[in-house]
C-alpha cells in the first residue's frame, strides 16, 4: 500500500469533478500523486485540475459510454502506462422502484455498477500485467448492505458492486499474490452534490453529516490501514450502529423474518431494543 501512495504514483479518479471524487483528488495531490481525472463535466475537472499541485490530465466523458471510458483507457495508457491506484466513484442517485421498466433502471445500474465492471476490465490486466503493486477502490454503499427500501435500483447497483468487489480481490490475490488488492468504501451520510443537490454557495454544511474532506480523511486512514470493508461513519451513524444495522439485516434470512424485517411494523420495537442492547 505505501508503494501505491508513493509520490509519482499514478491515480484515476471517475466522477472526479465533485464531492468524494474532488476530496479524493486532493488528497492524493497532496502527497504527490499524479490524476487522471475523468467526468462528464468538461469545465469542473480542469479548474480542479488549477488548484492541485500535480500533474493532472483530465478527460471528459460518461462513465456509462462504453467509447467514452475506452478514450480514457487510451488517453491514460499513452501518458503513464497502467495506473498504481483506480478508484471507480461515480455515481448517481435516481429513484426508480421495484416494477419500474428496465430502461428507467438501466442508467441507474450504468452508472453505478456497469461503469466500475467496465473499467475493471479495462485497467487490471494492465495493472497485472504491469508487476507494480496497486489497488482498485469501489465506491460502494451502506444502501447496498442493509437495502432499505426507497432506491430500489441504487440500492441492487450497490450491493452488485459489494460483491463484484469481494470477488475482484478474491481474484487478484489468487492471480498477483497480493501484489494488487481491491477494496470496498461505503461513505457514510457525506455532504456532496448527489446528497444535496439544490445546495447554493454560501450554504451552509447541515450537522448529520460529514464533509467529503472528513469522509476521505477517514478513508485514507482505513485504506493505508489495508482494511478491504471501509464503511465510514458520520456525526449521526457511529461504527458500532452501523455494525448492529448490518446484523440485524443478515439475520432476516437466518431466522427467517419478513423481507427488511428493520422497516415491518410488527418488527418495530424488536428492531430498537437490538439497536439499544
Amino acid at each position: 500500500m505505501k508503494d501505491t501512495l508513493a509520490p509519482g504514483s499514478v491515480t484515476v479518479i471517475t466522477g472526479a469533478a465533485r464531492g468524494i471524487g474532488a476530496a479524493i483528488a486532493t488528497n492524493l495531490a497532496a502527497r504527490g500523486l499524479k490524476l487522471a481525472l475523468f467526468d462528464r463535466d468538461a469545465e469542473a475537472p480542469e479548474a480542479l485540475a488549477g488548484r492541485l499541485d500535480t500533474e493532472v490530465l483530465t478527460v471528459t466523458g460518461d462513465v456509462s459510454l462504453a467509447e467514452d471510458c475506452e478514450r480514457l483507457h487510451r488517453a491514460v495508457t499513452d501518458r503513464y502506462g497502467a495506473p498504481h491506484l483506480l478508484i471507480n466513484n461515480a455515481g448517481m442517485m435516481h429513484r426508480p422502484g421495484p416494477w419500474a421498466s428496465p430502461e428507467e433502471w438501466r442508467e441507474v445500474l450504468d452508472v453505478n455498477f456497469t461503469s466500475a465492471l467496465r473499467m475493471q476490465h479495462l485497467f487490471v490486466p494492465d495493472m497485472i500485467a504491469g508487476d507494480q503493486p496497486g489497488v482498485i477502490v469501489n465506491l460502494g454503499s451502506k444502501e447496498g448492505i442493509t437495502t432499505p427500501p426507497g432506491q430500489a435500483a441504487y440500492s441492487v447497483a450497490k450491493a452488485g458492486i459489494k460483491v463484484l468487489t469481494e470477488q475482484l480481490d478474491h481474484a487478484l490475490r489468487t492471480a498477483t499474490d497480493g501484489r494488487l488488492s481491491a477494496h470496498l468504501l461505503g461513505p457514510g451520510y457525506t455532504y456532496t452534490p448527489m446528497n444535496f443537490p439544490d445546495t447554493q454557495p454560501g450554504d451552509g454544511k447541515p450537522d448529520a453529516p460529514w464533509s467529503a474532506e472528513q469522509m476521505v480523511d477517514y478513508f485514507m486512514a482505513r485504506l493505508q490501514n489495508g482494511d478491504f470493508y471501509i464503511l465510514c461513519p458520520d456525526n449521526e451513524v457511529t461504527p458500532a450502529m452501523d455494525a448492529k444495522r448490518i446484523r440485524w439485516a443478515a439475520e432476516d434470512m437466518v431466522l427467517n423474518r419478513p423481507a427488511l424485517s428493520r422497516w415491518h411494523p410488527e418488527y418495530k420495537e424488536d428492531f430498537s431494543q437490538w439497536m439499544k442492547s
